[in-house]
């Protein structure tokens, strides 16, 4: 992974990181590199992207306002590959992009390109417990603890199967 990516999974939670570069390793050895985009969000940041195609000018790219998209959390990722020239592949018709999240799911991650109403094409998740959309009982965890509290509650039970 590049600089860049490895920023970006310093944010999210580590078995997220770990599942991003393990999905990255084997699609660089397929010939597609691929570039986190985008990682940990604040609900600000989260806020500004919803803004986009609603209330100020630009495409629409999420349906979640802050507090409710898993990039909130260190839970989400957002993933690209590229083309040979060394630019971003944003046509998400490309067999890249098909491979890629065909092989984040094979890992055990959500892709955003499974959604029925808003398909999120770039989007990864690892969300432990935890359903497909955050809940308010996630957004009251973070508001007591924190992300380490959301991640801890998260994979908690995930932690003690397998420490058995």
């Amino acid at each position: 992974m590049d600089t860049v990516s490895e920023q970006r999974l310093s944010a999210v939670h580590p078995k997220l990181a770990n599942l991003i570069r393990m999905m990255a390793h084997q699609l660089e050895l397929e010939n597609i590199p691929i570039r986190v985009t985008q990682g940990l969000r604040t609900w600000e940041e989260q806020d500004a992207l919803y803004a986009k195609g609603l209330s100020i000018p630009g495409a629409v790219v999420t349906n979640c306002p802050g507090g409710n998209s898993w990039h909130n959390f260190g839970l989400g990722v957002d993933v690209v590959p590229f083309l040979a020239d060394g630019s971003p592949d944003w046509n998400a018709n490309h067999p890249s992009w098909t491979r890629m999240c065909a092989l984040g799911v094979n890992l055990g991650l959500v892709s955003g390109s499974q959604w029925k109403t808003f398909k999120d094409y770039p989007h990864f998740q690892l969300t432990g417990i935890f359903a497909v959309n955050p809940s308010d009982h996630v957004r009251e965890v973070f508001k007591r603890g924190g992300i380490p509290a959301v991640w801890k509650e998260a994979f908690q039970i995930e932690d003690e199967i397998g420490a058995t």
